[in-house]
């Protein structure tokens, strides 16, 4: 299926994707996108895709997908927020090495990823 085909199935399903962020980390690659419904409303979209080895030496990935609707936005991030700040304060280290800017993927390159 080309990327025209799967960019459309994708927009038909999930809504019209406005903002994308990709966070690669290590084997696992963080896509967290904000769509709009036919009512122009916002939500938000986080899918972890995880890359995977099969007995036979192919590849596969796994994916899960949360999505989160306007009104979980400040709740969601009040619980996000004190995970956080629980961690900082008990892991410190976890965040001494910063990654930098999260990279930005052209539509072909998430697609090829997937």
């Amino acid at each position: 299926m080309d990327t025209e085909k799967l960019a459309s199935r994708d927009s038909e399903e999930l809504g019209n994707k406005i903002f994308s962020q990709v966070v690669k980390a290590g084997r696992r690659t963080y896509f967290v996108d904000v769509r709009t419904t036919r009512s122009n409303d916002y939500y938000i979209t986080v899918t972890e895709s995880r890359k995977r080895t099969l007995g036979d030496g192919s590849m596969s990935f796994d994916r899960h997908k949360i999505f989160l609707y306007k009104e979980d936005f400040a709740k969601f991030e009040s619980g996000l927020m004190a995970a956080m700040d629980f961690v900082k304060r008990e892991k410190s280290e976890y965040f001494n090495n910063v990654a930098e800017e999260p990279y930005r993927m052209s539509l072909d390159e998430e697609f090829d990823s997937l």
